[in-house]
């Protein structure tokens, strides 16, 4: 089965380029583009495809923004978000909101399609170099196996949920648990890995293994 995706980027050459890219190099079918978040809104609620990709900084309505509403339409749609910069609270913002994949648009070709097919799977994919600006106020001189070893099996299995995306409810009702002992669990998951946040968190998860990218 054939992964459909739908590009969303201001840039003309851009747009078109990495339309072409897509589908010679990554074994997808590029249903359709978009010069903003507005047109990309529209055409994706008629076209459905699998995966949209979303140029990070564009006028009007950013990717962002655009990737808010989708959430809050309640859009079936996997989402990629590609930026031209490595800002720590885009990349935040994002992965907060949802997204399933955070890359540079500088990376190479077969970061990319590593991206579309870990979306298309259901896992989260950020790429190592963006990792790196969110992990690195993460536990400074403590080993990660010292810090991993700390977590029980149930703070584990919170972990991994958080990386996935889910929210505390959404985690309360997968576990059969209190959303309340869903906050504790959190509480105690940052304090052992020193994460300051959900994102921090999920990041440090992905870089040590815990779920699949």
């Amino acid at each position: 089965m054939s992964i459909n995706v739908f590009v969303t980027d201001d840039l003309n050459l851009v747009r078109r380029g990495l339309c072409a890219l897509l589908e010679k190099e990554c074994d997808v079918t590029v249903v359709g583009s978009a010069a903003d978040g507005y047109e990309c809104i529209s055409a994706v609620n008629k076209l459905k495809p699998n995966i949209v990709i979303l140029d990070v900084d564009m006028p009007d309505i950013d990717g962002i923004k655009t990737l808010q509403i989708m959430k809050e339409q309640k859009f079936n749609v996997k989402t990629i978000m590609m930026c031209s910069n490595d800002n720590r609270d885009s990349i935040v913002k994002a992965m907060e909101l949802g997204c399933d994949a955070y890359i540079s648009k500088n990376c190479e070709v077969s970061v990319l399609k590593k991206a579309i097919f870990a979306a298309y799977n259901g896992e989260r994919f950020l790429q190592d170099e963006l990792a790196e600006k969110l992990d690195s106020p993460i536990g400074a001189g403590t080993n990660a196996a010292d810090r991993l070893s700390e977590l029980t099996s149930r703070e584990v299995e919170v972990l991994k949920l958080i990386a996935e995306g889910l929210f505390n409810k959404e985690i309360a009702v997968k576990l059969n648990i209190s959303e309340r002992t869903v906050k504790n669990h959190v509480s105690n998951i940052f304090k052992k890995i020193q994460a300051n946040d959900r994102t921090q968190a999920a990041v440090f998860a992905i870089r040590h293994g815990l779920i699949v990218i």
